[in-house]
């Protein structure tokens, strides 16, 4: 294994393309380079004891996403039967080891596959047998295809609602001509109270700093016409995530965020739901016993013309 940040990393590389993943700090995506300038950001410093906490990379976010809470406080959820559990706000995964293999195919491609299954860390919050998937596929300097595949390897129903929360790479002093591109979409925000906002229109546009996509959920209204875009000038560079890939589940919403205003990301998140939807259904997902889901996406850089 490669080194980096005095931990054990696996890297993948085609042409000036260069990946680096820790299986073992939540299965996290940490940084991809393209000739050697960053896509996705990691920190030049990183606090490794608490990886949940870095800002950087790829923290995937299962079994479910964002804040729910009980009774005010966050980090909790009620079942069916209203037992309260503790689950972490974002879920489990990002912050536990994940098993990994890497493939690379004849034409050199390289695969990166690693996987999470139920164990005692996970039982206590979250009583269900599962299998959770995250495969990143190097497909040529500029692609990346991403699949989230959960599996329900239970007897009982398992309810979950995955997603992404990629750091994008950006100098904060560039948000003001950084446009984002979006299909048919409507705005929602998680309230003071838990509670999800009424849905309003969505713009097929933002500069990303406009204070009105600050922790935004664009909701996407059926299936994308279009897929979503970061125009960034001053990166010469166009981010394209396309969330129609063959055999996907459909993507629920794309939600916009960053730390602070001296922050040099921006994360645009694929959700395949809402916060708390363990409790207001938005995008809440139903697996039966054996049943297998994927929810994919490609990523792919480009220099502006």
């Amino acid at each position: 294994m490669a080194q980096f940040q005095h931990q054990d990393i696996l890297e993948t590389a085609t042409g000036g393309s260069l990946l680096r993943y820790a299986p073992q700090a939540g299965g996290r995506l940490l940084s991809w380079h393209i000739d050697g300038e960053p896509v996705i950001h990691w920190p030049d410093v990183a606090d490794w004891s608490q990886p949940a906490r870095i800002r950087g990379g790829n923290p995937l976010l299962f079994p479910f996403l964002g804040r729910h809470r009980v009774d005010g406080q966050i980090g909790r959820w009620r079942d069916a039967q209203g037992v309260v559990r503790d689950l972490p706000m974002h879920g489990f995964a990002r912050d536990l080891p994940f098993a990994a293999t890497v493939e690379t195919a004849d034409a050199g491609a390289t695969t990166i596959h690693m996987v999470l299954t139920d164990s005692d860390a996970t039982r206590a919050g979250y009583p269900f047998g599962f299998r959770f998937e995250a495969i990143y596929r190097l497909v040529d300097d500029h692609t990346l295809d991403v699949e989230l595949i959960t599996t329900n390897t239970g007897a009982n129903p398992l309810p979950y609602y995955a997603g992404h929360h990629f750091y994008f790479s950006l100098p904060h002093a560039q948000r003001g001509e950084t446009v984002l591109e979006l299909p048919r979409t409507e705005r929602r925000y998680q309230q003071a109270d838990g509670s999800i906002s009424a849905a309003e229109p969505g713009a097929s546009s933002y500069t990303l700093d406009e204070a009105r996509i600050l922790d935004c959920f664009h909701c996407l209204d059926g299936i994308p016409d279009q897929p979503v875009k970061l125009v960034a000038p001053g990166l010469n560079r166009t981010i394209t995530i396309d969330l129609q890939r063959p055999g996907s589940e459909p993507w629920y919403a794309v939600t916009t965020w960053t730390e602070a205003p001296e922050s040099d990301f921006y994360c645009v998140e694929p959700w395949l739901g809402l916060p708390d939807a363990i409790h207001n259904g938005l995008g809440l997902r139903w697996l039966g016993a054996g049943q297998t889901e994927t929810a994919a996406l490609r990523i792919t850089v480009a220099a502006l013309r």
